[in-house]
């Protein structure tokens, strides 16, 4: 089988970053994966699941109802390696073109208190693997490099 383009990216170069993972074409439409990547894959250590899970509540949340972009969420939902997020827009778009709603998702995890939307047994098949406060440090964590990010940050390493 042919390897899958997330496997083609040299992680023993990558950074935390935001990147375009792929364009996917479906019709005359264009989904954008956006690559949200929050840890140095294989040089530090991964976000466990409970952070993961809150993250992927909050963020679902934020994006589904943001006025401009809500109506353009496809997914957002975590990588199986534990060191960031997929996005995933309707649009032809580049990292510039969603940074801004990126940023504000992340301060929302990191500022937010309260019950975890979502976090019950009615509404979630394991609401109690949820950990708020590594939450908001992740948080905390890649709002801190959104707001400094630079153009090495936003493309795959060669």
């Amino acid at each position: 089988m042919k390897k899958i383009t997330s496997f083609t990216i040299d992680h023993l170069k990558l950074e935390p970053g935001f990147y375009v993972s792929r364009k996917d074409r479906i019709g005359a439409e264009t989904v954008t994966t956006f690559d949200l990547r929050l840890t140095k894959p294989n040089g530090e250590p991964v976000m466990n699941t409970a952070e993961v899970h809150t993250m992927e509540h909050l963020a679902a949340t934020y994006l589904r109802n943001d006025p401009q972009w809500g109506e353009k969420v496809i997914y957002f939902g975590p990588m199986g390696c534990r060191t960031g997020f997929y996005l995933l827009l309707a649009g032809d778009l580049e990292p510039q073109d969603a940074l801004e709603l990126v940023k504000g998702c992340f301060r929302f995890i990191r500022d937010y208190q309260g019950d975890v939307p979502g976090a019950s047994a009615r509404d979630c098949g394991n609401y109690q693997d949820m950990n708020l406060l590594m939450a908001n440090y992740w948080g905390a964590r890649y709002t801190q490099l959104l707001e400094h990010i630079d153009e090495a940050h936003m493309v795959y390493p060669q």
